[in-house]
């Protein structure tokens, strides 16, 4: 294990974990697996990335990864594979992504409502959890219509039929969506149909024997090389390290050194607080102080999340 290993915090059934295990997987690297409740309060994780509620988050010492962008990004220069990062794809592949990671995944999720996904469900979580984990989505789904989440223009099977047929003419003289090795894209396609296929043991897939074979020509890959952790011993990583040096121009924005808070902006959940440290061209990054751990430094991608400051900050 190197001096700064990668920590996933993750769960079995959640599909972005499963991309970024996939990639782990693919990437050849080893990490560590802690693994998290199903839904907040997670008040171990939350000493370290604040009031963040999404999963998975990555860390490597005192420096916190949310969302699966900038934990992809992590994973693509630890393995020296740059399209593993989606700031390094093509703009074909980002708009891809955007709308695979967004559109598509919801019509993947909607239309897993099978028997097979209610018994994985069933026992992965004992009763009184699988209340609470109902009421939590939700709330979530609730709030997600509030903040202007754009809603489904077709039936969700019949945007998953439309999105297979686009995989499987992408797939005709190439064993990956966009060349001869998986890219960013790849993974952002995976995890909503696995989550479909595996889990929920839909037969759309099988329409697209070419997808299929897609598939588990990714899951071939594994999971990689993975060492369990505790929460406790993931949180005594952070407290014996600094984060590491902020990238060369990443202060030089005007709104760097001011308080802060950041969160997602699909729909209005806690949000995570400091002061602004580092702005880049898709990445912000909050320094935190916090008690028994010292400073941490928590990144957050731009795209999908929101900066409040000054007033902004004062009236939220």
């Amino acid at each position: 294990m190197s001096d700064k290993p990668l920590i996933l915090y993750h769960y079995p059934l959640s599909p972005f974990s499963e991309k970024m295990r996939a990639m782990l997987g693919y990437a050849g690297i080893p990490w560590c697996s802690v693994q998290v409740r199903e839904m907040p309060p997670r008040p171990l994780l939350q000493r370290l990335a604040g009031g963040y509620r999404k999963i998975p988050v990555a860390q490597i010492g005192a420096d916190v990864f949310c969302d699966t962008r900038c934990i992809a990004t992590e994973i693509a220069r630890r393995a020296r594979r740059p399209r593993l990062a989606l700031e390094h794809c093509s703009a074909a592949e980002q708009a891809f992504v955007a709308r695979t990671d967004l559109e598509v995944f919801l019509a993947c999720t909607l239309s897993a409502n099978t028997l097979a996904m209610g018994q994985r469900v069933l026992q992965s979580m004992s009763l009184p959890d699988l209340a609470r984990f109902a009421w939590d989505r939700a709330q979530m789904g609730w709030k997600a219509a509030g903040s202007g989440a754009a809603p489904l223009n077709r039936r969700p099977r019949q945007l998953v039929r439309e999105h297979l047929a686009d995989l499987a003419q992408r797939l005709e003289r190439q064993p990956f969506l966009f060349g001869r090795q998986p890219s960013h894209a790849d993974f952002a396609a995976f995890h909503g149909l696995w989550f479909l296929h595996v889990l929920a043991r839909s037969a759309l897939l099988k329409e697209q024997p070419r997808v299929l074979e897609w598939l588990e020509r990714l899951r071939g890959f594994g999971h990689g090389s993975l060492e369990p952790m505790s929460e406790a011993d993931a949180l005594a990583w952070a407290a014996g390290q600094r984060p590491r040096r902020l990238a060369a121009g990443s202060a030089a924005a005007p709104e760097v050194g001011r308080p802060a808070a950041i969160e997602p902006a699909d729909y209005a959940q806690e949000r995570s607080t400091g002061r602004l440290v580092a702005a880049t061209a898709t990445r912000w990054v909050l320094a935190r102080e916090e008690e028994g751990l010292g400073r941490l430094h928590v990144h957050f991608p731009r795209q999908g999340y929101r900066l409040l400051q000054g007033e902004e900050l004062e009236d939220a």
